[in-house]
């Protein structure tokens, strides 16, 4: 055995240009099926974890995903904003350790714009527990302060000290409150979640935003300028939505069901990890088809392995023949042509995962800045060995073939000259 495999590795050697070329496109194929994997899986993880440490996302009923998406990723629209006082009974429950409010409707050449609280910035989780942090400046104070995210600046080149305008709805062409300018104050560090496309301002800046609108549009000769607006009432009489934290997670259920079950108005709450494993289902198709694809790439690198193998056959009819007549049998024939296919994908197969691992260190940074995907440098997990033990299971499969082509071959036929 040990003599087949040192000549199966020799042989090999003496056509290192064909098989290196099988070998290199068995490694980018690997590379490409790793890659589809890793990114799936830190994206899931990513999107699973763009909100950290809430118990309950509660707002107007309506879906589930529908609510997590527009609270918590500024997608879609609300179904229905909740009154004030709902959210104030559901703050001051005896079982709510915490609870952030959240109104969104505005926005600023399309990023969404967040008003809450400052305790947002103390609260509010991402990742693995992970709290917010200032890359420039501080939280808001005044009515007209503005905190960036990351991703934000990077697009729009805002510094702190800029003045902005924000605009009526989602829409960039929406109307602009451009008589009521906001001051960048803090700039955050990238999170990889919806935080960085974000603009934070407080409660009551929304509310004074809306002072002289009615209806979602501005009333006809009515003016209030910024430096007036602190004579009137800013507190919201409405929300969006609000996050909550209870001081005991084995409460979730009976405070779902206090909301759920509020008679004030309907409302809904939602526990974040059961709406986002609902969302992921619906848009899962994608990621299997982009790995069904990869699988697809290797499946074709592999057959390549094989076709170079037969093709090379007919130039290796005097080698095996020599072979054979110096004693080795048809089986150690077949041994030795199906261990130089198995040799060349297992090469290919760690040389994809060590392309793989220097690519995670050079690409996670542009993930992060451009996509918001935090791809981690570690290890192969479970999954992806796995997915490598396959692909060198269906390599050796598909050197069966040439080995069984040349256990058949007589030791005449390397020995007949041919014309």
């Amino acid at each position: 055995m040990t003599a087949v495999l040192r000549l199966a590795a020799l042989s090999a050697w003496s056509r290192r240009l064909t098989l290196g070329l099988s070998l290199i496109a068995i490694a980018l194929a690997v590379t490409l099926l790793l890659a589809v994997e890793r990114i799936r899986g830190d994206a899931r993880q990513n999107f699973a974890q763009s909100v950290s440490g809430v118990d309950l996302v509660v707002g107007a009923r309506g879906g589930s995903v529908q609510l997590m998406l527009y609270a918590v990723f500024h997608a879609g629209a609300a179904s229905n904003n909740i009154s004030w006082d709902s959210y104030r009974a559901i703050a001051t429950h005896p079982a709510v350790d915490w609870a952030l409010p959240l109104s969104l409707g505005d926005s600023h050449r399309g990023f969404a714009v967040l008003g809450t609280v400052p305790e947002y910035f103390q609260r509010f989780r991402h990742g693995d527990g992970e709290a917010l942090r200032f890359r420039e400046g501080r939280a808001f104070g005044g009515v007209f302060e503005v905190v960036l995210g990351s991703e934000v600046v990077q697009r729009l080149g805002y510094r702190l000290g800029d003045s902005i305008t924000l605009s009526h709805g989602m829409s960039e062409l929406g109307p602009a409150h451009g008589d009521k300018p906001f001051r960048v104050v803090g700039i955050l560090a990238a999170t990889g979640t919806p935080v960085d496309r974000t603009l934070h301002v407080g409660l009551e800046a929304i509310s004074a935003l809306h002072l002289d609108w009615v209806g979602g549009a501005p009333l006809p000769g009515v003016n209030i300028p910024s430096e007036l607006v602190t004579k009137f009432d800013l507190k919201p009489k409405e929300i969006t939505a609000a996050l909550v934290g209870l001081k005991q997670r084995g409460d979730v259920f009976r405070m779902q069901r206090f909301v759920n079950q509020y008679r004030g108005e309907p409302l809904l709450g939602v526990m974040p990890g059961v709406a986002l494993d609902e969302l992921w289902q619906t848009i899962g198709i994608v990621e299997r088809s982009l790995l069904a694809v990869s699988a697809l790439v290797v499946l074709v690198g592999l057959a390549g392995l094989a076709a170079t193998l037969l093709a090379g056959l007919n130039e290796r009819r005097r080698e095996l023949a020599i072979l054979r007549a110096l004693g080795a049998g048809p089986g150690e024939i077949f041994l030795m042509l199906t261990a130089e296919g198995l040799l060349v994908t297992i090469l290919g197969a760690l040389l994809g995962l060590l392309l793989l691992g220097a690519g995670s260190g050079l690409a996670a940074p542009w993930l992060l800045e451009r996509f918001g995907v935090v791809l981690a440098t570690r290890l192969p997990g479970n999954e992806e060995l796995a997915l490598i033990g396959a692909v060198i299971l269906t390599g050796l499969v598909a050197s069966l073939v040439p080995g069984w082509r040349a256990w058949r071959r007589s030791l005449a036929d390397g020995l007949t000259p041919r014309l």
